[in-house]
């Protein structure tokens, strides 16, 4: 590894599984101190354990201001700022038009929109100048998908929102990006299917034939893209939206 981010402050939030885990272990790789967020404490102690001594995590539900609060609050007790911050927490589940409820709606937008909001607002008065902010977006939030209109919303709105921060954060020169990325194997994409092991292995071969490379992501892959933007590498990219999706999203 380069070093790249040696001794700089990350947080990853919704980083025990899937493209979070992935990216948060590639940045304490790289050198950097990573905070990572989770709802259960069990699997937030087995990924800590598992990503090693740089790497902190603090339970919470990013939908609540509360939790959001003390993620900040564990932050500064180490850390005056922060570099980078990897807006990640969400998820969703699939209804058709008919089935849904608010309970859905509230579940979905709370944690996709509500709580990226609020994870980026709170995180403000720690960003360093010239930091960092990636937002998770799907390519659902470009594309049509049946039964699965809440949540495609939800990341549209994401997309808007880098849009709109990139000018709010301009004199700090604070760069916000999207990372958009399609069909991943990871446990919540897998899960959609349900508990079933041949289900889920099936959803994942009939999202590979929609992917012009002929297969779904590695959560690696992504989080490759998301330490790019991250980077110096990336530092006149800013309000974009990068897709990672085999092309699936683009021809």
């Amino acid at each position: 590894m380069s070093g790249k981010f040696a001794n700089k402050v990350v947080v990853v939030t919704g980083g025990t599984s899937g493209i979070g885990y992935a990216t948060a272990a590639r940045f304490a790789a790289e050198g950097a101190w990573v905070y990572i967020t989770g709802r259960r404490q069990n699997e937030l102690d087995k990924a800590v354990t598992a990503l090693g001594p740089r790497v902190v995590g603090v339970q919470g539900d990013m939908s609540r201001l509360a939790d959001i609060d003390r993620l900040y609050d564990a932050v500064q007790q180490k850390h005056a700022q922060i570099d980078v911050l990897f807006a990640n927490a969400g998820g969703g589940s699939m209804l058709p038009l008919g089935a849904i409820t608010e309970e859905h709606y509230e579940s979905t937008f709370g944690s996709n929109v509500k709580g990226v909001i609020f994870t980026v607002q709170k995180a403000v008065p720690l960003l360093r100048d010239g930091a960092s902010v990636i937002l998770t977006g799907s390519t659902t939030g470009s594309m049509g998908t049946a039964a699965f209109s809440v949540y495609s919303a939800s990341k549209a709105a994401v997309r808007n929102l880098a849009r709109s921060w990139t000018l709010d954060l301009k004199d700090r020169g604070i760069r916000v990006n999207v990372v958009s990325p399609g069909p991943a194997k990871t446990p919540g994409l897998v899960e959609l299917a349900g508990p079933d092991k041949d289900q889920q292995q099936g959803l994942l071969d009939a999202l590979a034939t929609q992917v012009p490379l002929g297969r779904v992501a590695e959560a690696d892959e992504i989080a490759s893209v998301v330490l790019f933007l991250a980077s110096d590498e990336a530092s006149y990219v800013a309000g974009a939206e990068i897709f990672a999706d085999g092309g699936m999203a683009q021809v």
